[in-house]
Formats: C-alpha cells, sequence, structure tokens
C-alpha cells in the first residue's frame, strides 16, 4: 500500500495503542476472604474513560485495514453509550464525520461526551431499533456503519497483540496466584468476552471464563437454552451491558459459566465498591462485583484458595444523575437495601 490517507491513518492509531493501551491492575483488599485474591483491570483510565476505548480502536483498525474505510466517509455506530464516546474519539482523530445511533434514555453524560468530541446523536426509543436505524442512516450517507455488535469479536487479535486478555495475564505473573481461578466479565457485545475465552483456551490456561448477565438481557436466556434466536422484550437497564437479542459477537462456546444479576445488586455492588476504593464506578462494574463477590463466596465456603479478576469498565462520574441518584434508583430500578444486605452478609463489610 503506498503512502494513503488509510495507511496514515492506520499509524495514527497504532501510535495511540503504543500510548495508552495498558492499564493498572489493583488487588482489592477483602480481608473477609482470606485465600482470595480479587484484582480489578481499571479501564476508566482510557482517554475515552471505558473499557470500549480498545473496542474502538480496534474497530477502526479492522475496517481501515479490510478496506471499509476511507478519507472523508461518514462513520456510524449503534450503541448504548459508551462505544460511541470512544467511536467519536477516534473519529475526530481521524478528521470523520461521527453519528451515533443511540436510545432516547442514554445518560446526558454521554451524549454531553459524544458531541463534545464532535460527533451527532440519532435517537431511537428502544434499544431493538438501533441496529436498523444505524443501517438506515448510513446507506442515506454512504458512510460506513461500524457494527460494533456482528464484528467485535473479529477486530481484536485474541491470541495477543497485547490485547486485555494477554495485559492481565502479564500484571499477575508474579502474583500469590497468577492464573486466576476466574476472569469474570459482563457482555455488551459479548466481545470481551470472546477475546478473554479464546485466549484462555490457546494457551491452555486452568481458568474459568464467567460471564455475569444483567436482569433484562437475553445473552444468560440464550446461553442456558442453547437458544441463539431469542428475543427480548425490553432493554436493559444497565447502560453498556446487556443485549435485547442474541449478538453475533456473543460466542456461548468460551464461556464457562454464566450467572444472571439482578439490576438491584449491580447498583448495590456498584455503591459498595465505590465506597471500598474511594471513587466512583459504573453500574456494570457493579454487575462485574456482584458475580466476582458470589465466586468468593463460595470459593471460601468450600476451602479454596486462588485468584479472581474482573474489569473496572468506566467511571461512576457519567451516571451521577441515575445509578448514583437515590430518587432515579427508586423509580428505575426498586429497592437495593436486600441485595445490600447480601453483600454484608458475604463481606463483613
Amino acid at each position: 500500500m503506498s503512502n494513503t490517507w488509510e495507511q496514515q491513518a492506520i499509524q495514527t492509531l497504532r501510535s495511540d495503542m503504543h500510548r495508552t493501551s495498558d492499564t493498572h491492575l489493583y488487588r482489592l483488599d477483602l480481608p473477609c476472604f482470606q485465600h482470595v485474591d480479587v484484582y480489578l483491570k481499571d479501564e476508566s483510565t482510557h482517554p475515552t474513560g471505558s473499557l470500549k476505548h480498545r473496542l474502538a480502536r480496534s474497530l477502526f483498525l479492522h475496517a481501515l485495514c479490510s478496506g471499509r474505510i476511507h478519507e472523508g466517509m461518514p462513520i456510524i455506530e449503534a450503541s448504548s453509550g459508551s462505544t460511541a464516546v470512544s467511536e467519536a474519539y477516534f473519529a475526530r482523530l481521524l478528521q470523520l464525520p461521527f453519528y451515533a445511533v443511540i436510545t432516547a434514555s442514554t445518560s446526558p453524560s454521554k451524549i454531553q461526551l459524544i458531541e463534545s468530541l464532535g460527533g451527532h446523536c440519532h435517537f431511537v426509543e428502544r434499544a431493538s431499533e438501533v441496529y436498523a436505524a444505524a443501517q438506515a442512516l448510513a446507506d442515506d450517507m454512504r458512510g460506513h456503519y461500524m457494527d460494533q455488535f456482528t464484528y467485535a469479536e473479529q477486530a481484536t487479535d485474541w491470541r495477543g497483540n497485547n490485547n486485555i486478555a494477554q495485559s492481565i495475564f502479564e500484571q499477575m505473573q508474579l502474583e500469590r496466584h497468577p492464573i486466576p481461578k476466574a476472569l469474570v466479565m459482563s457482555p455488551g457485545t459479548g466481545g470481551t468476552s470472546a477475546t478473554l475465552g479464546r485466549y484462555i483456551r490457546y494457551y491452555g490456561l486452568d481458568t474459568h471464563m464467567v460471564v455475569v448477565d444483567p436482569e433484562y438481557s437475553v445473552f444468560y436466556d440464550g446461553y442456558t437454552q442453547g437458544n441463539p434466536h431469542i428475543i427480548g422484550e425490553r432493554g436493559s437497564r444497565i447502560e453498556g451491558i446487556g443485549r435485547p437479542r442474541m449478538e453475533a459477537s456473543f460466542l456461548s462456546g468460551v464461556i464457562d459459566r454464566m450467572i444472571k444479576v439482578p439490576d438491584a445488586a449491580s447498583v448495590a455492588a456498584m455503591l459498595w465498591l465505590s465506597e471500598r476504593l474511594g471513587r466512583k464506578v459504573g453500574a456494570s462494574t457493579g454487575t462485574n462485583m456482584w458475580g466476582v463477590l458470589q465466586l468468593a463466596h463460595e470459593m471460601y465456603v468450600a476451602g479454596q484458595t486462588g485468584s479472581i479478576v474482573t474489569l473496572i469498565c468506566d467511571g461512576g462520574e457519567r451516571y451521577q444523575d441515575t445509578y448514583y441518584h437515590p430518587a432515579w434508583v427508586a423509580e428505575h430500578i426498586g429497592d437495593i437495601a436486600p441485595a445490600q444486605a447480601q453483600i454484608r452478609q458475604w463481606t463483613g463489610m
């Protein structure tokens, strides 16, 4: 390939990856589980504030190297918010117009972030409407529909190349239990759990891939029923994760176990972890944390030792008016007190 715009764009994305690709891995102090070590991979420290920074960069690289994006071409994406924030960042980096198709219920702070990065928001009422609306917009504008829900599992090199799985296992090398008993991840597209699960199998690691799914998502039901065509009646209430259909990037075959997490439990665990850390995390991180605490308690009761790793998907600053607002939680999520009591029972904290 000659020194074209596409080549320069790829170099720009590779430069961003070289500067910002890795994030910290923290050990969470939980004396209640004396022989179970819990670690948090903090993806909120990426330039766009979430795990989706990795995905967005991979999607742009995949589309560029596949010859699907050209100079000046509008980029369109269907998103629940965070992917659109990250894609808006990369679109601006490459001087491409960007349009996010999102639900009207997306948090105002995410909408503001998309627009502050030069993106435009196109609203639909229900999560199930984003796919067709994004494709129609791309057709009308002669743009490229990025389609994270199809390409997330294809865009990342799961064998290595500094992906999130490689980063986790390299950072764990000097820990007391360097090979985690489990990796815990909540699915948005399913792309991250696909990368983690494939990496585990490729290197023959004795680690379980555990996926935690929010209340109104169909991934758990599709997985347990073996039904890839299941359709949900409503969208997820936990922003960034959970879908009303079984997305193409969700790979059931790489998953060892799934746990269904009530939305009240996600919010309760989010608040509990934020108090432990002294800073706010997002509700999808709460979903992850609920699964971690359940697994850690099971290991403790069984007398097992080992480590568990999960992700801080994004920070809580984006959700000040929703998950961190008690009146909003009471109206839209419900009573979280029973879930808070369960966490105290598990942890004594």
